[in-house]
């Protein structure tokens, strides 16, 4: 007998059709010599501090520190315990012979699977099932090609090596700070350099001093300009002395451009896309890439290439003709695969895309959030396979009087991609074309003088934030280097929602702002903590552990030895700083009774405690963001069992052992 374990009961139920398993219990799906189960997430994760007995518990103090586990310890999750008790009976039995790790095809899947093997502590053979997408055929192949687990260590490497940096990181800096400045304060490998990069942006904007510069304008049914100059008064006078002379064309310059096609979507870029076109969080958007992914309608979701390979020409071709036809796009354009297909830039996972099942009756059912989301992953297709844009540009120079002016226009002459684009961002805008200028014409100058404010830095928004994560530290890197950032496609929306939660940040609109506790944290933490550089060598020294190229035992010692340095330097009181300010600001007002709804402590909750459940929904706990989302009249989706959960912003009310209780409507409910 084959026992086989998904991450999830959905993915799951999805996988035992292809081996025949038919008979569902409660915690598997058995036929045909198999048993399928799934580990439904973190069965089995690393134990807290407090959980060691050897000093690490109670009131934090300095003594503690630093932590550094001479042997990890793993504990179950109380809330999955029975699902673990299952694992551990199918993995002994006596007639299962193998087992085939199905976890989700990356470092947390490898991970999730590996600690509840390890910690049951089974020796039979195991064999990876590696999937990108959820479709019987991708599953049925990938059933012909799996290999044993060992070819996956340096997976598995990575993503141990990545958790205990990050407990020793987070566990001993939250510590050492919280006791530091007299405040629980939440320090974390990637959540802080985050943190820092928002109030260096904040700071910039704030304390931009704006400057105005002039120019001297003259028009003829298009705009000529002269160079810049900082004296407004110069300018008007100059623009005086040229008014009604002669304006003569001195030089034409046309050159033929083009503008290339977009790249397929990864998840960064798809949770960039989705938040400028929809107002999206990267949290939104993973979790409706999640729940698309689950139900197969799209390829896995937390991949970072932007890529294909080869062998993957002709299912691209035939969703190519799919998307055109459903959409309705009328795309006439001769494909080109050979920009989306490169085997060097595919490692783990290619690049995102639709699959057929879009095209059935199930496409109607689905959520506005998860359409939205499927209709940018296939209209980004199309675009990727289109011709370029080609255009003209003309730039022209004129003289009045001995001074020179410019001008500069676009002329479309294929609109290629862009044809086909189904959401136009503000970035699209055009430059105006000019009329046909030829060398010599002239005209009257009717000069004046126009005032222009330099661009200011901008707020970091979620799509421009996910690119500065991407990017961080990029210009200290040598050109040929592999370039990683703050965290990976996985973890950066959670990077953001952990920043907000624990109220460093905060939304407004558009915008994500640091708060004052944010602020002062960045103030007194020391440059190593907050670092986006040494953050990013850390992540490149993940990927190059995945590839073999770089010791985990190696990386550990680095992080341990930064840890303790770290613990030796700032082990004293400092009660310079205080960051008590705004520490349970409102998420917004109660729907039941209006009253103030906050973030504390235990989590958000009505301080009129008139009965309304504003933190949870049957059970299921909701964060801040997506709490202070239903208040301001949005719906948000929660993975609940492996299957979305979808909340909307009204409420329902329920008794309880005689008291009465509010709650938001779910899908099942509305």
């Amino acid at each position: 007998m084959i026992l086989l374990i998904a991450e999830k009961p959905s993915v799951a139920k999805a996988i035992a059709p292809c081996v025949g398993a038919v008979r569902r219990s409660k915690t598997a799906i058995e036929g045909n010599g198999y048993i399928v189960s799934w580990c439904v997430g973190h069965l089995v994760g690393l134990k807290s501090p407090d959980e060691y007995n050897n000093g690490w518990q109670g009131r934090w103090n300095f003594q503690q520190l630093p932590m550094v586990p001479q042997q990890w310890r793993f504990r179950i999750a109380e809330n999955t315990r029975e699902q673990f008790n299952a694992l551990k009976e199918y993995m002994n039995h006596s007639d299962v012979e193998k087992i085939i790790c199905a976890t989700d095809a990356d470092r947390e899947g490898e991970c999730i699977f590996r600690y509840v093997y390890n910690l049951i502590g089974s020796n039979k053979p195991v064999e990876r099932l590696w999937i990108s997408s959820l479709e019987e055929s991708a599953i049925r192949k990938a059933l012909n090609e799996m290999q044993p687990m060992s070819a996956y260590d340096n997976l598995f490497a990575a993503g141990f090596s990545r958790a205990r940096a990050d407990w020793l990181v987070g566990m001993n800096g939250s510590r050492l700070f919280s006791v530091r400045y007299g405040d629980t304060l939440n320090i974390g490998r990637v959540q802080t350099p985050t943190l820092a990069m928002i109030v260096k942006r904040d700071a910039e904007v704030a304390n931009l001093v704006p400057k105005k510069t002039y120019t001297v304008d003259v028009e003829n049914g298009y705009v000529l300009s002269s160079k810049k100059m900082d004296d407004q008064s110069q300018a008007q006078m100059l623009a005086a002395r040229l008014q009604g002379q002669t304006v003569t064309i001195t030089d034409v310059k046309r050159e033929n451009g083009v503008t290339n096609p977009p790249k397929l979507f990864d998840l960064t870029t798809l949770q960039r896309e989705a938040n400028v076109i929809f107002g999206y969080s990267a949290q939104q958007t993973t979790d409706y890439l999640q729940s698309l992914y689950e139900g197969q309608f799209t390829t896995y979701p937390r991949t970072d290439s932007q890529y294909l390979p080869e062998d993957m020409r002709q299912t691209a071709a035939e969703l190519v003709g799919m998307i055109n036809q459903f959409y309705e796009m009328g795309f006439t354009d001769s494909p080109n695969f050979d920009r989306i297909i490169n085997n060097a830039k595919v490692t783990g996972h290619h690049a995102i895309l639709p699959t057929t099942k879009m095209t059935t009756d199930e496409f109607t059912n689905l959520p506005v959030g998860e359409k939205n989301i499927l209709g940018l992953i296939a209209n980004r297709l199309i675009l990727a396979v289109a011709e370029p844009q080609r255009f003209e540009t003309v730039k022209v120079t004129a003289v009045c009087d001995g001074i020179e002016f410019k001008a500069s226009g676009k002329t479309i002459t294929q609109p290629g991609w862009k044809a086909y684009a189904t959401n136009k961002k503000d970035d699209d805008k055009e430059i105006k074309a000019l009329p046909g200028i030829q060398v010599g014409d002239s005209f009257t100058a009717n000069a004046k003088t126009t005032e222009h404010n330099a661009a200011p830095p901008k707020h970091f928004t979620e799509d421009t934030l996910l690119s500065a994560m991407e990017h961080a530290g990029q210009d200290e890197y040598d050109e040929d280097t592999e370039k990683k950032g703050l965290g990976t496609p996985a973890t950066r929306a959670a990077t953001i929602e952990g920043l907000i939660h624990h109220g460093f940040c905060k939304r407004d609109g558009k915008k994500i702002l640091a708060t004052e506790k944010g602020v002062n944290l960045i103030a007194v933490v020391p440059d190593e903590v907050k670092s986006p550089k040494l953050t990013a060598d850390w992540e490149m020294k993940l990927q190059q552990i995945e590839r073999g190229q770089y010791s985990a035992e190696r990386f550990m010692q680095e992080i341990e030895e930064f840890v303790k340095g770290l613990c030796n330097k700032y082990a004293t009181i400092d009660e310079s700083v205080q960051f008590k300010v705004g520490k349970f600001a409102p998420l917004g007002r109660c729907p039941h009774c209006q009253a103030d709804v906050i973030d504390a402590k235990y989590g958000p909750f009505c301080t009129a405690k008139c009965g309304m459940n504003v933190c949870k929904v049957y059970g299921q706990a909701l964060t801040a963001e997506q709490v202070n989302s239903l208040l301001n009249g949005k719906g948000v989706t929660l993975q609940t069992n492996g299957k979305a959960t979808h909340v909307y912003p009204e409420i329902i009310e329920n008794e309880y052992n005689g008291k009465t209780y509010y709650q938001w409507v779910t899908k099942k409910g509305k």
